[in-house]
C-alpha cells in the first residue's frame, strides 16, 4: 500500500509511486494500492495488479468487504510529455553551419559529447536545441528509466505519465554542485540525471564554476552518480549526451574575421583554462562555429530537414544494438577498452595516420580510444564493416588544435 494520505482522509499524488511498484513487482508481490491520482503511472509496470484508491475510508470499505474497488486498466497508449517549455528547432531552419550540422549527426548517432565554440550570435544555442529533433525514438526500457527518474524529482505529470521524448535539459551556470549531481538531506537527483538518456547542454560553458564542472567527469565515465549521506548512498543512472557551448574568450571575438578581439592573450589563456585538461579529454568532438555569412542568411533554398538526419542516425544505431547485443552497452561512445579492441580494429595504412595524430596532438590514451571511437561511429553512417583512413581522418579532425 502506497500513498499520501492527508488530513482529511483523501490520498494525494505521491512522488516516486513507478519505482516503487517496480521494485514491488521484483519482491513477487501481485498487488498494490496507490493514489487514484497515480494509477495511470504504477500500471506501467507489468505483471502487477494496481487498485486505485481515492480515499482512506474507501481502502477500508473496500478491505471488509463492503464495497469493491475495481482494478485499474489503462485506456489506450500513454500520451508523450513534454518535458520543458523549449520549441525544438529542425535543421532545416538553420541557414549555413553545414560542418556543424555533420558534427551534430555524428554525435547522435554513437551518443558522443560535443564541445561548440564561436562568436555570439552564430547559432551555437540554436544547433544544440536542434538535437532532439534527429535523436532516434527511446525505447520502453529507456522511457520507463528516465520515467523512473522523473517520478522520484516529483517532475511527472500525473495525467501523462510515460515519458516517450529524450530529456532536454539545459540548467544555469550559475548552478550549484547539488543542483547538477543531485542531493539534499533526502537525495534527490540532479541535472544529469534528469538529463538521463538525453541531452545536458551547458551553455556558457567557461562561466560554469571550476568545481561544478570537475564533477562531470566521473558521471561521464561511469554513466552513473552515487552520493554518500550518514544515512547510506544512493545511486542515480547518469547515461547523457554531453553538448556545451562556449565563445572563444570573454568578449568572444577572438578569431572573428569581422570584429575585432579587445582581450589580451593572457586574458584569453585563463579564460579557455577555466576548462580542465582532464574534462576537455571526455569530450568527443570539436568543432568551430564561424559567424554565418550574409548569402547564407537571405539564401531561400531549404536545408536538409532533422526527419532525413533523423533515418540515417537511427540506421547507425540499429547496427550499433546490433553489435553490442546481449550486453548493456546501448552506442559506440559507451564502449570501453575492451570493446574498442574488439570492433574497431585497423588496417596498417590506417594504423600509420594514427600513429602521425598521436604524436602531432600529443593525445592520451583516453583521447586515442575515443577517435576510435568516434570513427566506428562514422563508418555505421556510412554503412561501412570496417574503419577506412577516411573514417579517421574525419574523426580527428573533430579533436581540438590548441586552445590559443
Amino acid at each position: 500500500m502506497l500513498g499520501e494520505l492527508s488530513l482529511d482522509g483523501s490520498l494525494r499524488h505521491t512522488h516516486g509511486i513507478l519505482p516503487m511498484v517496480a521494485l514491488a513487482q521484483e519482491k513477487g508481490l501481485p498487488t498494490v494500492f496507490v493514489p487514484a491520482i497515480d494509477a495511470r503511472e504504477a500500471s506501467l509496470v507489468q505483471g502487477v495488479k494496481v487498485i486505485p484508491v481515492s480515499s482512506l475510508a474507501e481502502l477500508a470499505t473496500h478491505l471488509q468487504g463492503e464495497s469493491h474497488i475495481p482494478d485499474y486498466h489503462p485506456d489506450g497508449d500513454k500520451e508523450s510529455v513534454s518535458l520543458e517549455g523549449w520549441a525544438a528547432m529542425d535543421l532545416t531552419h538553420l541557414k549555413g553551419q553545414e560542418h556543424v550540422k555533420r558534427a551534430l549527426e555524428v554525435a547522435a548517432a554513437g551518443g558522443h559529447n560535443l564541445l561548440m565554440s564561436g562568436p555570439p550570435g552564430s547559432g551555437k544555442t540554436l544547433i544544440a536545441r536542434s538535437l532532439p529533433t534527429i535523436l532516434p525514438q527511446m525505447s520502453m526500457v529507456e522511457a520507463l528509466e528516465v520515467t523512473k527518474i522523473y517520478s522520484v524529482s516529483g517532475l511527472l505529470p500525473s495525467d501523462t505519465p510515460l515519458i516517450r521524448q529524450r530529456p532536454f535539459r539545459a540548467p544555469h551556470y550559475t548552478i550549484s554542485n547539488a543542483g547538477l549531481v543531485g542531493g539534499g538531506r533526502w537525495p534527490r537527483p540532479g541535472e544529469i540525471s534528469l538529463s538521463h538518456r538525453g541531452v545536458l547542454f551547458l551553455d556558457e560553458f567557461p562561466e560554469f564554476g571550476h568545481n561544478v564542472l570537475e564533477v562531470l567527469r566521473q558521471p561521464i565515465e561511469d554513466k552513473v552518480v552515487t552520493i554518500s549521506r550518514a544515512q547510506g548512498s544512493i545511486t542515480f543512472p547518469a547515461n547523457f549526451m554531453m553538448v556545451a557551448a562556449m565563445n572563444p574568450c570573454p568578449c568572444g571575438y577572438y578569431g572573428d574575421p569581422v570584429k575585432e578581439c579587445t582581450c589580451s592573450m593572457s586574458t584569453i589563456s585563463r579564460y579557455q583554462k577555466r576548462i580542465s585538461g582532464p574534462l576537455l579529454d571526455r569530450i568527443d568532438i570539436f568543432v568551430q562555429v564561424p559567424r554565418i555569412e550574409y548569402e547564407k542568411l537571405v539564401d531561400d533554398r531549404p536545408a536538409e530537414g532533422s526527419e532525413r538526419v533523423r533515418s540515417r542516425v537511427e540506421g547507425a544505431r540499429a547496427i550499433q544494438r546490433g553489435r553490442f547485443q546481449g550486453s548493456r552497452l546501448t552506442c559506440n561512445a559507451d564502449m570501453t577498452p575492451v570493446e574498442v579492441r574488439e570492433f574497431c580494429q585497423v588496417g596498417p595504412e590506417v594504423q600509420s595516420l594514427l600513429k602521425s595524430a598521436m604524436n602531432q596532438l600529443s593525445l592520451s590514451a583516453r583521447a586515442f580510444h575515443r577517435i576510435l571511437k568516434l570513427a566506428r561511429t562514422i563508418a555505421d553512417l556510412a554503412d561501412a564493416p570496417t574503419i577506412s583512413a577516411s573514417h579517421i581522418a574525419e574523426a580527428i579532425q573533430y579533436r581540438p588544435r590548441s586552445l590559443i
